[in-house]
């Protein structure tokens, strides 16, 4: 059986990237979810952070591991000696990105395939960004991803704030020239 790798940035994880990755889990006999650590997004968690996120909601998929990687997915695919990439789709949207990014890594790579999952209904609204904004205006995230990623986005969220507060501190208490 093909070794696969689901590749992402995973910032935060949410149920949406879990329901990929446990179902991929199930057809493929190993699983390595790869852990994208410079993507081109303005990022809440450290590469290592998002690691450590993805490894504790993995725990119960023995078969899946869970890597940091950086460079070109398909270079990683083939020193992790995976066969397949795993894509998840939600939308149109994200249809038209996931083929053109499949084309160019059949280009790069023209011995590893994509599989594209359909997202579960129940998550087919889901997105980091979404998870990040809800939870930036207060809003309760729940029902978006697992309670250690909750707990991990409020601790960024009250850090950023006390860091935001203390550099407004540091300019208001300036002695101003006159």
């Amino acid at each position: 059986m093909p070794i696969a790798i689901y590749p992402g940035t995973f910032d935060p994880v949410h149920y949406g990237h879990i329901d990929i990755a446990t179902r991929a889990a199930r057809i493929f006999e190993r699983l390595i979810v790869a852990v994208y650590d410079r993507p081109l997004k303005n990022l809440l968690f450290s590469p290592q952070e998002r690691v450590a996120l993805m490894s504790e909601a993995m725990t119960d998929l023995p078969n899946v591991r869970v890597m940091g990687y950086s460079g070109l997915t398909v270079n990683f695919a083939r020193q992790q000696a995976a066969q397949v990439i795993v894509r998840g789709l939600r939308v149109t949207y994200d249809f038209e990105l996931e083929y053109q990014m499949a084309l160019t890594n059949k280009k790069l790579a023209p011995d590893l395939e994509t599989v594209c999952l359909v997202t579960s209904l129940e998550y087919a609204f889901l997105s980091s960004s979404i998870v990040k904004e809800v939870a930036l205006a207060g809003g309760c995230i729940q029902a978006m991803a697992p309670p250690h990623v909750i707990v991990a986005i409020q601790e960024k969220l009250k850090k950023g704030a006390r860091d935001s507060e203390a550099a407004q501190t540091r300019l208001t208490s300036r002695d101003w020239p006159t």
